[in-house]
């Protein structure tokens, strides 16, 4: 039994592609561009474009596909969930009827479209991580929160808890593969019996967790006061942020792009489907 074989969300996948060299704020507000323009994306054919973007993300930085798409698995039950929901609660023309439920024509365009939106959702945020340090990452999002300091927003500090709850996730990962592994190899049964057998067999494994996470946690806060570390205190940088040329064709590229998909999903998708119902 294996609980982790991909690298997981928040897993930094080191390079010198193209994407690794964009300044993080570039890629912190290209995911935002990313993000919203999913949220106006309703067809396949337009999801075709996104997954050509997704190829295309994946040439310029250096990962594997696979290992891109891998990293959405840890959502693939939600996933599940929503297209199951929205596919049998979804009124419209029937198609099929399972008992009391029925499956619509509408359910099954929601489905797909609401399905794919979350997985692509994740995805791309997954890849702004893999190819973005824990480090980096915190100094851009807290330069971009910069304006909120005016306002004495504890900026400095919001990143600070961002990037350690995201640094934390594949440590999680990691311990709980490990536990599990060593639990398998002392005899536990993981996969034989009903859900509640299954749910009381998995509480070996919460127990070392917590404690393992409560004495990690404890270990990172006397490492950060034995180096003196001052909450809202301002800090010098080893590598300052440099906003380049290529950050901004990167980002414009990018909005051109969701511009496209827009106008293809709103009119051009529909302009040849209507001209393919007449032929």
């Amino acid at each position: 039994m294996r609980f982790m074989s991909a690298p997981s969300i928040g897993q930094f996948i080191p390079g010198e592609s193209f994407i690794h060299g964009l300044d993080p704020r570039c890629k912190i507000v290209a995911t935002v561009i990313l993000m919203t323009g999913l949220f106006m994306a309703s067809g396949i054919p337009d999801f075709l474009l996104w997954f050509c973007l997704l190829l295309l993300c994946s040439a310029l930085s250096g990962i594997k596909l696979g290992v891109i798409l891998r990293s959405g698995r840890p959502v693939l039950f939600l996933v599940l969930v929503t297209v199951v929901m929205n596919l049998l609660w979804t009124p419209g023309t029937e198609l099929a009827r399972l008992g009391p439920l029925r499956i619509t024509r509408e359910g099954v365009l929601l489905a797909s479209s609401m399905g794919l939106r979350l997985l692509f959702l994740v995805i791309f945020a997954g890849m702004l991580m893999m190819t973005t340090s824990p480090m980096a990452f915190s100094d851009g999002l807290e330069r971009i929160m910069s304006p909120l300091s005016l306002l004495r927003f504890p900026t400095s500090e919001m990143a600070m808890m961002m990037t350690i709850a995201l640094r934390f996730i594949p440590t999680l990962f990691e311990e709980t593969d490990r536990i599990l592994k060593a639990q398998i190899s002392r005899g536990a049964d993981f996969e034989s019996g009903g859900i509640l057998r299954r749910a009381r067999s998995f509480i070996p494994i919460l127990v070392p967790l917590f404690v393992l996470v409560f004495q990690r946690a404890e270990n990172l806060a006397v490492a950060m006061e034995s180096r003196c570390y001052v909450p809202g205190a301002r800090r010098s940088r080893m590598n300052p942020l440099k906003w380049r040329g290529r950050d901004s064709s990167a980002l414009a590229g990018l909005a051109l792009f969701v511009v496209f998909a827009i106008f293809c999903d709103r009119y051009l998708f529909k302009a040849i489907l209507a001209w393919l119902a007449m032929r």
